[in-house]
């Protein structure tokens, strides 16, 4: 998957003009395009910048536009909705036609190999790319026991990577600051455990007397009834 603190867009033109600013929520955002909507620009004159990548900003209407899509599957997989947002923001800034020079695609940037996994027949469309890229996100929580740092690392940098390193972040710095990034957007989980949208209601006999108590984690073990 394409990761990187700022969001990738579109490659400068060589000799050209990179626009930097802050966003409404502080972000540092890079640009070849000069926004008509903010008042404090900075530009830099860029020789030879065929490598450089730049950010395609992200306007609200671009983002909410997917929210549907993005709760469907979200609650489909059991995956938090900010937690999808965030990457789809970072990965490709809600451009469903979006492509990397490593070969990723579409609003969630899947890989090839992601593509064949889940049968996508067409990255570019939203609904094919969102389901996937979703329930991959959901197999590599699974695969990290829910820890959602380490799946962001590997939905960057691959499983491989984080495995070499001990089931840790890899020491890439794209990587890193790829988690860093969409951590700081919605926070950390307050539970390593899955979450599955319901309410259980468990009763435990303490000292003889019964106690009730409700949870939105599935209990491990004992006895419990589902209210929702």
């Amino acid at each position: 998957m394409v990761g990187t603190l700022l969001l990738f867009g579109v490659t400068a033109p060589a000799y050209g003009q990179i626009y930097s600013w802050r966003d409404p929520s502080g972000n540092l955002v890079l640009s070849n395009r000069r926004p008509n909507d903010v008042a404090q620009v900075r530009s830099y004159a860029v020789p030879n910048s065929e490598s450089v990548r730049a950010t395609r900003f992200a306007t609200p209407v671009q983002g909410r536009q997917y929210d549907e899509l993005i709760n469907e599957h979200s609650k489909k997989n059991g995956v938090r909705v900010d937690l999808v947002r965030a990457v789809v923001q970072v990965e490709s800034a809600f451009n469903p036609y979006a492509r990397s020079p490593k070969g990723a695609l579409g609003l969630m940037q899947l890989m090839p190999a992601t593509i064949r996994q889940f049968s996508v027949r067409n990255p570019f469309d939203p609904q094919d790319n969102v389901r996937a890229g979703v329930a991959y996100l959901r197999e590599l929580l699974d695969r990290y026991q829910n820890n959602e740092q380490l799946a962001l690392a590997a939905y960057n940098a691959g499983p491989g990577a984080v495995d070499k390193y001990g089931q840790a972040v890899p020491p890439y710095r794209e990587t890193r600051q790829y988690v860093a990034h969409i951590k700081e957007m919605v926070g950390s989980s307050d539970s390593s455990a899955p979450r599955d949208n319901h309410i259980y209601k468990v009763t435990e006999v303490v000292d003889g007397q019964t106690i009730v108590r409700y949870t939105d984690k599935r209990p491990s073990q004992g006895s419990y009834d589902v209210i929702r």
